[in-house]
């Protein structure tokens, strides 16, 4: 499978397995109900827990109505593009991620859904074999090759124009 495979697949509402900035994802177009209803269902995750959306460019928050203070703005410029998620309001999470590959990706596709590829309770998959045994036939796509073994995003809140770490 390429990278341009991947594009396709996911412009048209699909989901699959790849690498993000972090850890393995299973992912799919944010702004697609449907995709995310798949991917919760699939993951077994509950509805009232956020997953993180993946952003190519600080515009896209945009797309979810988020406009940042000139503060909260400062605030992200400083830990963004990094491996650090943060929450917006109680149901947005965003994060901007390092690799160029992905921020064009993303570009191309949207933002996206992102959650730990792995069934709710789990460890998340460190490798597309791991991955398999969760997922099978359900995803329309599994792209990677090494063994990931980072851990997930470090996830804050901007509170008082202070960060507020709720996972390290």
């Amino acid at each position: 499978m390429t990278i341009n495979q991947v594009i396709k697949i996911l412009q048209t509402g699909g989901m699959g397995v790849m690498p993000t900035d972090t850890i393995y994802g299973l992912v799919g177009q944010a702004l697609n109900p449907r995709t995310v209803a798949r991917i919760y269902k699939l993951k077994h995750r509950p509805l009232d827990k956020p997953c993180i959306i993946l952003i190519g460019d600080l515009s896209d928050l945009k797309k979810f109505q988020f406009k940042p203070t000139p503060t909260t703005l400062e605030i992200i410029n400083q830990v963004w593009p990094g491996p650090i998620s943060i929450i917006f309001t109680k149901t947005l999470a965003c994060r901007l991620p390092v690799p160029l590959w992905l921020r064009k990706l993303l570009k191309q596709t949207g933002p996206l859904i992102a959650t730990s590829a792995n069934l709710e309770g789990e460890p998340p998959a460190q490798t597309i074999a791991t991955a398999k045994k969760y997922f099978g036939k359900q995803v329309d796509f599994y792209f990677g090759k090494k063994r990931l073994t980072g851990k997930p995003s470090t996830l804050i809140k901007i509170r008082n124009n202070q960060i507020l770490v709720l996972r390290d």
